[in-house]
C-alpha cells in the first residue's frame, strides 16, 4: 500500500508542476490586458477616437487568442480505436511466443485487416507495448501522457497537453493569434514608447507599464514568430515535428514527404474544406486521425488485395464494416460527415472506385 500511495502523490504533484508554464502564460496575459487597456489606453491616449479603434480591435484579438489557446489546453488528444487494440486472445498467443519473428508473424496477420501502411526501421509493424495495440499511421506513444496519440506532432509543456490529430489546427491558431497579439501591442505601443524616452509621459506608474509593455511584447513576437513559421512550413509539407526529425517508413523505404499532397490539400486536411471555418478555433480538420492517404508508389504486398483490385479498407466498406469510424464526438466532426476523395486519379478504373460507397480516405496504392 505505501509503495502504491507514494506513486500516486508523486504522480499527483507531477500534475500539478505540469500546470506551471500555463499559469505563467496566463499571468502574463491578465498583466498585458491590465497594462494596456487600463493603463495605455485608458491613462495615456487622450484621442478618444484613437482609444476607441484600438480597444475594439485589441479585444477582438485577445478573444480570438484565449479561444485558440483554451481550446488547444482542453481538447482531449484521440486515442487509436478499438480495432487497433489487441484482442484477449491475441495478446495471450502473443505472450506465448518469444520476441522476434514469430511475434511479427502474429502481428503481421493482424495488420493485414488494417489500414497500416508505416514500419518501424527495421520493417517491422509498430506496436506499442504499453498500451497493447498495432499504432496506426503517424501514431506515437507520449511519455507524459502515456498513451498512444494520433497523429501526434509533440507535448507542449505550455498547453499542458498533447497536440495532435485533435487539436493541431487549435494549436496552429494559437500560435498565430498569439503573434498577431503580440505585434499589434508593439506596433500601437510604439509611438508611447519613444514618448517615454523623450519624456513626453505623465510622471506616473502608467509610463513604466508602457516600457515592459513594449519589451515583453517584442521579444514574444520574435520567438513566436520564429514557431509559426516553422509549424506554417510543418503544414505545408504535412509533416509532423516527430516526421521532420525522423522520416516514415514505408514498404518502400524511408520517405520525408510520404503524406504530402501538395499544398492546397496539405493545408485543407489541417484546416477543412470550409473556409469559413479556417480562423475559428471550432474543429473542421478532414479525416479520422486512423488513416491518411499518402503518396505510395508501390503496393503493399502485406494488405489483402480483392478480385477487382481495391484496397482492403474499400473491401472493409463493401462488406458493411465503416473503418475506421470517427474517433471525435459527433459535435465535434460534423464537418467529417462529408469529407471528399483526396485521391486524384484520372483513369477510368478509379473514377468508378469513387462511385462507392466508401467514406474513409485511405492510400490510394498506384500500380
Amino acid at each position: 500500500m505505501a509503495p502504491s500511495g507514494s506513486r500516486s502523490i508523486k504522480k499527483g504533484c507531477q500534475r500539478v508542476l505540469y500546470w506551471i508554464p500555463v499559469l505563467f502564460i496566463a499571468l502574463i496575459v491578465a498583466w498585458s490586458y491590465y497594462a494596456y487597456v487600463l493603463q495605455l489606453c485608458i491613462e495615456s491616449i487622450e484621442d478618444t477616437g484613437e482609444k476607441v479603434v484600438y480597444l475594439l480591435v485589441y479585444h477582438v484579438i485577445f478573444i480570438m487568442f484565449a479561444w485558440a489557446y483554451w481550446q488547444t489546453i482542453f481538447t482531449k488528444p484521440v486515442n487509436p480505436l478499438k480495432e487497433f487494440h489487441l484482442s484477449y486472445s491475441d495478446k495471450e498467443l502473443l505472450e506465448r511466443e518469444d520476441r522476434g519473428e514469430s511475434q511479427q508473424e502474429i502481428l503481421r496477420r493482424i495488420a493485414k485487416d488494417l489500414p497500416i501502411y508505416t514500419r518501424t526501421n527495421s520493417g517491422a509493424i509498430r506496436f506499442c507495448d504499453r498500451c497493447q495495440l498495432l499504432k496506426p499511421d503517424r501514431c506515437h506513444h507520449c511519455s507524459v501522457c502515456d498513451k498512444c496519440i494520433l497523429k501526434m506532432d509533440h507535448h507542449c509543456p505550455w498547453v499542458n497537453n498533447c497536440v495532435g490529430f485533435s487539436n493541431y489546427k487549435f494549436f496552429m491558431l494559437f500560435l498565430a493569434y498569439s503573434l498577431l497579439y503580440c505585434l499589434f501591442i508593439t506596433a500601437t505601443d510604439l509611438q508611447y514608447f519613444i514618448k517615454f524616452w523623450m519624456n513626453g509621459l505623465p510622471d506616473t506608474q502608467a509610463k513604466f507599464h508602457i516600457l515592459f509593455l513594449f519589451f515583453s511584447a517584442s521579444m514574444f513576437s520574435v520567438s513566436l514568430a520564429s514557431l509559426f513559421t516553422y509549424h506554417c512550413w510543418l503544414v505545408c509539407k504535412n509533416r509532423s515535428t516527430l516526421e521532420a526529425v525522423r522520416a516514415p517508413v514505408f514498404r518502400h523505404g524511408t520517405d520525408k514527404n510520404g503524406f504530402s499532397l501538395g499544398l492546397s490539400k496539405n493545408f485543407r486536411q489541417v484546416f477543412g474544406d470550409e473556409v469559413k471555418y479556417w480562423p475559428i478555433p471550432v474543429f473542421s480538420s478532414l479525416g479520422d486521425g486512423c488513416s491518411f492517404p499518402a503518396c505510395l508508389v508501390n503496393v503493399d504486398p502485406e494488405q489483402p488485395s480483392s478480385p477487382t483490385g481495391s484496397n482492403p479498407t474499400n473491401k472493409a466498406a463493401a462488406e458493411g464494416r465503416q473503418f475506421p469510424s470517427k474517433p471525435l464526438r459527433e459535435s465535434q466532426s460534423r464537418l467529417l460527415t462529408s469529407t471528399p476523395s483526396w485521391s486524384e486519379s484520372d483513369t477510368a478504373a478509379d473514377k468508378d472506385r469513387k462511385g462507392s460507397s466508401n467514406p474513409v480516405m485511405t492510400i490510394e496504392n498506384e500500380a
